[in-house]
């Protein structure tokens, strides 16, 4: 049959749409190099980030409409000014990927726990690659072609510390199907319905992390869904509701929610929200489980993750990746990852060997916190707790809460009132401080009436501190908002211990006191302060720095890298909001006094735990406000938290700190530094300033940054 000229014209036409062809990687790089234009400049010209730019050059991503059409032109131009001069041409780019050439088989061995079918088998044997790395993508099953618009990545350049998962952890999903993780490297995810994304996630993603913990659990894979991406897959782009969108779910009537429970696929008791976790009852010792957070809904809460949501996919990739390698895989808000990262370090269980059977079982890891929720002191409980509601009880409760002091104006000299600035020193992460080699209670509280103080026993004492005598320049060791105790009230074990230290006798009307004892945020601690530490050097401030150098470098930090910034706020919100999850409260218009609320069924509900933390980070920033008085005769102004502001001769904190003759710090006081404990500068303001906000009842500390425009303001 002879062919026809609208035949001709549509063979013609489809060429014509067919996204435009761009040279190899390595004659792009070639091209802009030839040009003398540095990749910086090119990514400012193309409106995009550097990183991008470097992933058009290394093969792990490609550009899309309309950023495609005006690099192809750019290339064209340079290729026509500097011609190659007869050097060979890599081949281009395909635009799919041979079915017929199997991805490298990942070897049983590493098919342990968890593996969650993560890694279907290979349909045929391969040569083995030339540089051991990670596969761009994991084998699809037999009889479904892989397709990509992208050239495969650069093998080197995204090493898989764990061979089940060779992607990383998580992947932010775009409108396009383009699945952006962690190194730069881009999948493609044909999944049009949410089953199928978690289909595809479970078995061809090569997504995960492998546990923290020798007891513990791998990470289930994170996808992140844009907005494009949630309403391709039939999601709303927003919940409709009140503003605090992050408490709204997909009613259970909604298409999505139904086609999930149609496959034989379950949601959490948090429903379809802005972090969902999709879910298979585990077969054996594999979990098959799935996390989505969906960026419009406000899964990444702005205070948590500044300027992270309306970041391009690729640079979401990295911020999330690197939470993820140094903390843990996000699961929630950062105060649901904090609690998290407690449970995945210290696993509540381990595999013990029956003697008599030979089989093994479950049985408790030590040092843990165990499976079973346990019931406070009604001392340690809140006031809508079943044990304080059912028991009657009305013997008080702890009040071990961080500072929020103002010294009274009275008691401000006229020197100091002559001082030009009022500055203010922040702690790097002072809970975070003071969880180190903290004892805390493992087991139940026993009641005892009139015991002997022991500082080394965590638990409740019901003590009366208010025969010490403190100076009005100083907050009371003993109460939040820095008052003098006024008759007995219970403290935890850190509070009493303090005023034994200061040389005054304690003597306990009654406690509530844990047998079992151990360091249980040990690990806690130490992962959180080297992901603190190592993502603050990242931006330049480095143990090294003397303290005039570490001044000047925290205040470019931010600016040096947003998306690091954007992690060292992640890391400094999971700290305070882990914490902060130890005694979470009821929420919801229906909750009811007496009743219980979810989160007591957690092993991890310690209301004792979080006063610990408190108490003593509160006593440590008393510690220093009195050894500062002794050395300098400084009084601060106000304490809220981790935050203190002094009278300064001049802006800086290099003017009223102690320093030795030699130049050192002198021990004791505040000192500034990058690890979790020491001080940076939170902001300078006139010390005029500091004192109107005094008079009307305000906190200087916690305005500090944002001078006189609060002035007006309620506290």
């Amino acid at each position: 049959m002879a062919t026809t000229e609208e035949e001709l014209f549509a063979s013609v036409d489809a060429l014509l749409e067919e996204e435009p062809q761009l040279p190899p990687p390595a004659e792009r790089a070639r091209l802009r190099e030839a040009a003398g234009i540095t990749q910086a400049r090119l990514a400012q010209a193309l409106k995009t980030s550097t990183q991008t730019v470097k992933n058009y050059e290394n093969g792990r991503s490609e550009p899309k409409s309309p950023r495609l059409e005006a690099y192809q032109r750019l290339l064209k131009g340079w290729a026509a000014k500097y011609p190659a001069h007869g050097a060979p041409t890599a081949p281009a780019p395909a635009t799919a990927v041979p079915a017929a050439a199997p991805e490298p088989e990942v070897p049983e061995t590493f098919a342990g726990p968890a593996a969650s079918e993560a890694q279907p088998a290979a349909t045929a044997p391969v040569q083995a690659p030339v540089a051991p790395a990670a596969p761009e993508r994991p084998a699809r099953p037999a009889g479904r072609p892989a397709t990509s618009r992208r050239p495969a990545a650069k093998k080197a350049n995204a090493p898989a510390t764990d061979p089940r998962f060779p992607h990383g952890p998580l992947a932010v999903l775009d409108g396009d199907g383009s699945a952006y993780g962690t190194g730069g490297i881009v999948l493609d995810c044909p999944a049009t319905t949410v089953v199928e994304l978690v289909e595809w996630t479970l078995r061809e993603s090569g997504l995960g992390a492998p546990k923290l913990n020798r007891y513990g659990k791998d990470s289930d894979p994170l996808i992140v869904l844009t907005a494009a991406a949630a309403v391709k897959l039939g999601l709303p782009e927003r919940l409709q509701g009140h503003e605090q969108r992050r408490s709204l779910r997909l009613p259970e009537d909604h298409p999505v929610v139904k086609q999930v429970a149609k496959a034989k696929w379950q949601l959490t008791q948090r429903g379809f929200g802005p972090w969902a976790r999709i879910y298979r009852k585990a077969q054996g010792r594999e979990r098959q489980c799935v996390q989505l957070a969906i960026l419009s809904w406000d899964a990444l809460d702005e205070r948590s993750w500044p300027g992270v949501a309306e970041m391009e996919p690729a640079d979401i990739a990295r911020v999330l990746g690197v939470y993820a390698q140094r903390v843990i895989t996000p699961r929630g808000s950062t105060a649901v990852s904090g609690l998290e990262l407690m449970t995945a370090l210290r696993p509540p269980t381990k595999p013990e060997r029956d003697e008599e059977t030979g089989n093994w079982a479950s049985g408790h890891n030590p040092g843990s916190l165990g499976t079973e929720p346990m019931d406070p002191a009604p001392p340690e409980a809140t006031p809508e707790h079943p044990v304080v509601v059912q028991s009657g009880w009305s013997g008080g409760f702890l009040n071990e809460e961080a500072y929020q002091w103002v010294r009274s104006v009275d008691s401000l000299s006229d020197e100091e009132c002559m001082l030009p600035f009022a500055v203010g020193l922040d702690l790097n992460t002072a809970f975070l401080a003071a969880a180190a080699r903290l004892t805390v209670g493992l087991s139940a509280p026993d009641h005892f009436h009139a015991p002997k103080f022991n500082p080394k026993i965590p638990g409740s004492w019901l003590v009366d501190l208010s025969h010490i005598e403190v100076d009005p320049r100083l907050p009371s060791p003993f109460t939040p908002d820095g008052s003098r105790p006024t008759g007995p009230a219970w403290y935890q074990t850190h509070t009493v211990a303090y005023a034994q230290e200061l040389g005054y006798d304690v003597h306990p009307i009654e406690a509530y006191l844990r047998r079992e004892t151990g360091a249980y945020l040990d690990p806690w601690h130490d992962r959180l302060k080297n992901a603190y530490v190592d993502t603050l050097a990242d931006l330049g401030v480095t143990k090294d720095l003397d303290d005039r150098a570490f001044l000047a470098a925290m205040e470019q930090h931010k600016q040096v890298d947003p998306a690091l910034a954007a992690v060292l706020s992640a890391i400094k919100a999971t700290v305070k909001g882990g914490v902060g999850k130890l005694r979470e409260r009821p929420q919801g218009r229906h909750y009811k006094e007496g009743e219980r609320w979810p989160a007591l069924e957690r092993p991890t509900w310690r209301p004792d735990i979080r006063a610990a933390v408190i108490s003593k980070a509160r006593v440590n920033m008393h510690r220093k406000l009195l050894n500062m008085s002794r050395m300098t005769g400084l009084f601060p102004l106000a304490v809220l938290s981790d935050c203190v502001v002094y009278p300064s001769p001049g802006s800086s904190p290099l003017d009223f700190l102690p320093y030795a003759a030699s130049g050192k710090p002198q021990p004791g006081g505040f000192r500034l530094g990058p690890t979790p404990g020491l001080a940076k500068l939170e902001g300078v303001q006139p010390m005029l300033w500091a004192v109107e906000l005094m008079e009307k009842g305000l906190n200087p500390a916690r305005h500090i940054k944002g001078g006189d425009a609060v002035l007006d303001e309620g506290e």
